[in-house]
């Protein structure tokens, strides 16, 4: 089934607790896949769409779901150290230092892969990107599943990520057979991705596990361009993420850096005008002085007095949208909901959106490497 067609599957919605998982509930899901089904399942980063990785037809299928290019690789998910070595060849001493460290948990490693491996499933290429989450839901799944799960994030091609079984529910229902909630995701921005098959481990997307940390395991690592939003167009994609537009809300993005005073200014200025042509302006901004509460909060500010524009000022009327995303003492905050902020943007029908930069200590890399792709690359320094 093509994108065009109609999609009128009946979606089974199954609501799972890690700290109660019945046997009963994972054998059915599992059975899905034996049978050449899909299945959204939650990680402790983002909700994955889940096929049998040792199926050609299964990812064919996720690819047609997602409206993915076929290029675009899948990661492979397993649930115990022994079945690396079932898929992977040249699993070297940096390989066990990284798994020792961070396995289960958000880190994806990219090997060559072995024959058993179908292309379909790598998108073509000869390595295969694997990792084993740090969820229990997802790892007893895989384990009824068979072992194997070939899973990209469970939304629509290029739109934001989904970090919650509502979320699956907005992009998937219809098209995949089933949806495990396990309720919202822990960190909310996808996995690290390392390419070990080089003689110098090189980081393709930034993570929850950040450069430092990798090289506080293995001393030395590189960056690939596309980390810090360079485009790679015409180049075959070696991780999920690289090429293509990603995370990408409907309204045109513009990602605002500088001092927060010229910054203030701008989206100010950019806001009025926006507004005066008859748009909807949201802006996404984040304060030392709050934190979020639960949804957006529409013409109320974000927290911080000077920013980005007063509610009460009648030239903005009910057609500007504050987007708080979180606070700026706790980013991770800030990854919990950067995905439910621009779903919001879409559900509020916003026309232009103005985001602050994010570059925080710890994993601001990361957030803003997800930023920059949902904005096209259009970012303003003031």
């Amino acid at each position: 089934m093509t994108d065009g067609e109609t999609w009128n599957m009946k979606t089974i919605l199954l609501k799972a607790d890690e700290n109660n998982i019945t046997a009963a509930d994972m054998k059915a899901a599992g059975d899905i896949i034996k049978n050449g089904g899909l299945v959204a399942f939650p990680t402790e980063t983002v909700y994955g769409l889940g096929g049998d990785a040792m199926n050609p037809e299964a990812s064919r299928k996720i690819y047609a779901a997602k409206g993915r290019p076929s290029d675009n690789p899948l990661i492979v998910h397993i649930y115990r150290m022994e079945d690396l070595y079932r898929i992977a060849d040249e699993v070297g001493d940096g390989v066990l230092k990284l798994a020792e460290k961070y396995w289960p948990g958000p880190l994806t490693m990219i090997f060559k892969k072995k024959k058993i491996v179908p292309d379909q499933t790598t998108g073509g290429l000869d390595t295969v990107a694997v990792r084993m989450p740090d969820n229990r839901i997802a790892l007893s799944f895989i384990e009824a599943a068979g072992g194997f799960i070939a899973a990209p994030s469970a939304n629509l091609s290029g739109r934001p990520s989904t970090t919650t079984a509502e979320h699956v529910i907005e992009d998937m229902d219809g098209r995949i057979d089933m949806i495990i909630d396990g309720g919202s995701s822990v960190i909310g921005l996808e996995s690290t991705i390392v390419d070990m098959t080089g003689s110098r481990p090189m980081i393709l997307r930034p993570g929850y596990i950040n450069g430092e940390m990798i090289k506080d395991v293995l001393g030395d690592v590189s960056y690939d361009p596309a980390v810090f939003g360079e485009e790679t167009k015409g180049l075959h994609p070696k991780a999920p993420g690289m090429k293509y537009r990603h995370y990408a809300p409907k309204g045109e993005l513009t990602i605002v850096k500088g001092e927060r005073d010229a910054v203030i200014s701008y989206i100010r200025q950019g806001a009025a005008e926006a507004v005066k042509d008859g748009k909807k302006v949201g802006v996404i901004s984040a304060s030392p002085e709050t934190k979020r509460g639960s949804g957006t909060e529409k013409g109320t500010q974000s927290g911080a007095q000077d920013f980005p524009v007063s509610p009460k000022d009648n030239r903005y009327g009910k057609e500007l949208f504050i987007m708080n995303i979180g606070d700026l003492e706790d980013e991770y905050s800030i990854a919990r909901h950067l995905y439910d902020v621009l779903r919001e943007c879409d559900k509020q029908d916003i026309d232009i959106i103005y985001s602050e930069d994010f570059s925080t200590p710890r994993i601001g890399q990361a957030i803003m490497n997800r930023l920059i792709k949902a904005a096209g690359h259009r970012v303003v320094e003031v």
